[in-house]
């Protein structure tokens, strides 16, 4: 049984956050797999490190931290898991970058270059204005 594009959207578009996250990690994974089918050792390396990020029940756990704090409701043992949290994600982010920024290096490529052909996005708050 085929999906068209359209079910295969309308099924994703039902996920809750989380598995989405998850789910778009898996298709720039496979994307990835396709364009470049005969990476060596050292980039399938790299890109395991750069598809790496908090497990999907962390992720919603600082979710959730996060909205009490804006909310002015969080605990001081729950400021203080979310500091942790935040801390392991930031560790993440930055492995990944180092990741991503050998991968460019290795590739003879400029870093936006490496981000634009794998599909990463920086965050809206280092975009550039136009």
């Amino acid at each position: 049984m085929q999906a068209s594009t359209e079910q295969l959207l309308d099924a994703i578009a039902q996920l809750p956050a989380q598995e989405l996250e998850a789910f778009v990690v898996q298709v720039l994974k496979l994307r990835a797999q396709r364009q470049a089918p005969h990476l060596s050792s050292s980039e399938s390396e790299l890109l395991s490190k750069i598809n790496h990020s908090l497990p999907s029940d962390r992720q919603a756990r600082f979710d959730q931290l996060v909205a009490k704090r804006q909310e002015l409701t969080i605990t001081e043992s729950e400021l203080s898991e979310l500091i942790e949290i935040t801390e392991q994600a930031e560790l993440l982010n930055a492995e990944r970058m180092a990741a991503l920024a050998e991968l460019a290096t290795m590739r003879n490529q400029s870093l936006t270059q490496v981000m634009r052909d794998l599909g990463i996005h920086p965050p809206a708050c280092m975009s550039r204005s136009s």
